[in-house]
């Protein structure tokens, strides 16, 4: 049976749960279909998300277009107003493989989108995995209960819901059984993991569980953290647990205390320094990647600034960075905005930083010998999370040594060892 054509858009837990969906509209028989599994995280990402669903309709005019996501969620009336759809479900329906079940039928619903803050509860899903992919995203948490000024997701999402240790140690196994070499734990709010669970565990724990039920399991990575909301068992397992890797994607925002304060962010300067000094005393080979937010609303040059000097401060190696856009809703669209040019050339600025940091880096490691799991032939990534071109012809899913010669500035070279 054919699967239907799934467009992913956004972050790594749309990627888990498009898988989801492939499943479940594949066992109801919707071949034909074609799923946009939207963004929202800014204005930008909703007009990708239009502009992407108008060309799938010019390149597969007799599909039946299905449009989810969290720009579904939060505006279904703006992509049911647009004749190239077929049918919108939200957040909580696209997991449910009765949904699909019902678009299987002649009288299903064109708009289903319930109330996301009603949800409590997010159930684990069992996938077999990624295609051809060596690296699988599993599901532990859903939604948000923080309300950063800037963020509008936690209404694409909901509440902070988390699913059991037990779901989550089944999934990793099915697919460390069918191949998988490496699986990324991911969610919303990940580090909130718990609260909403019996006895409140914490994502520490969760992870010494995995690690302890599946042996077999070689990586296990951890998506986008938010400092502050580490437990000291998460911290232990840093420092001591091998195979859960030596990078941490941590949710920074910004490196200046008026302007975390003003996005309604828990940590300050200082804390996020803290931790990654308190995470490199533990686990010195650990690298770090982070989000920030260029052209804040109120914000100086000077408080611009503090964020460059963050990237250096802080020791960070990966940047993904955001040049502020305001969504409307949210209460940083209220506030005084910076121009456009500003926002556009200091979010430059900053990813100019982020490249030296990571051409540093990547000197840094030349004639080192490194662990790496293959992505596609050729191409692989350190336990550090670097990319590496090898020399040698070796196939995907496959762990090898090499010892890594050079770099281009964004990837590292290097040969296989003996």
């Amino acid at each position: 049976m054919a699967d239907p054509l799934i467009i992913t858009l956004g972050c790594r837990l749309n990627a888990y749960e498009s898988e989801v969906m492939r499943k479940n509209a594949s066992e109801a028989g919707l071949s034909d279909a074609v799923i946009i599994n939207t963004c929202a995280v800014t204005g930008e990402a909703v007009r990708q998300a239009t502009q992407t669903i108008r060309k799938l309709r010019r390149e597969n005019p007799q599909a039946r277009i299905i449009v989810t996501g969290c720009a579904a969620q939060i505006e279904p009336e703006r992509f049911a107003a647009m004749d190239e759809v077929d049918h919108v479900i939200g957040n909580a329906e696209k997991v449910e493989a009765s949904t699909f079940a019902t678009l299987s039928t002649a009288d299903s619903e064109r708009v289903r989108v319930n109330d996301i803050m009603s949800v409590r509860e997010t159930a684990g899903h069992l996938i077999d995995g990624f295609g051809a992919r060596t690296r699988a995203y599993v599901q532990v948490q859903n939604g948000c209960d923080h309300r950063c000024t800037f963020c509008i997701i936690p209404f694409g999402r909901g509440p902070s819901r988390s699913v059991p240790a037990g779901e989550v140690v089944t999934q990793v196994r099915r697919l460390v059984e069918g191949g998988c070499r490496e699986v990324v734990l991911t969610g919303v709010d990940i580090t909130s993991y718990g609260a909403d669970l019996p006895g409140s565990p914490k994502l520490g724990k969760l992870v010494r569980q995995i690690l302890q039920h599946v042996p077999d399991l070689e990586r296990l990575r951890l998506s986008s953290i938010d400092q502050v909301e580490v437990d000291g068992e998460l911290m232990r397992a840093i420092a001591d647990e091998e195979r859960l890797m030596p990078h941490l994607h941590l949710s920074m925002q910004a490196g200046d205390d008026m302007i975390l304060k003003r996005m309604k962010r828990r940590h300050s300067r200082a804390d996020a320094e803290m931790f990654c000094t308190q995470a490199r005393r533990l686990r010195p080979d650990v690298v770090f990647g982070a989000d920030l937010i260029a052209g804040f609303p109120t914000e100086t040059e000077g408080m611009f600034e503090n964020s460059v000097r963050l990237v250096d401060d802080c020791g960070l190696t990966y940047l993904h960075v955001f040049p502020f856009s305001p969504r409307a809703g949210t209460p940083a669209a209220r506030m005084p905005q910076l121009p456009r040019a500003l926002v556009k050339e200091r979010a430059a600025r900053l990813r100019d930083q982020g490249a030296r940091a990571l051409s540093g880096f990547l000197a840094a490691q030349e004639g080192a010998h490194v662990e790496v799991l293959m992505e596609r032939e050729g191409l692989g990534r350190t336990r550090q999370f670097a990319e590496i071109n090898l020399t040698d012809t070796v196939p995907a899913g496959v762990v090898v040594n090499a010892r890594v010669s050079g770099h281009d500035g964004q990837r590292l070279s290097g040969e296989v060892l003996a």
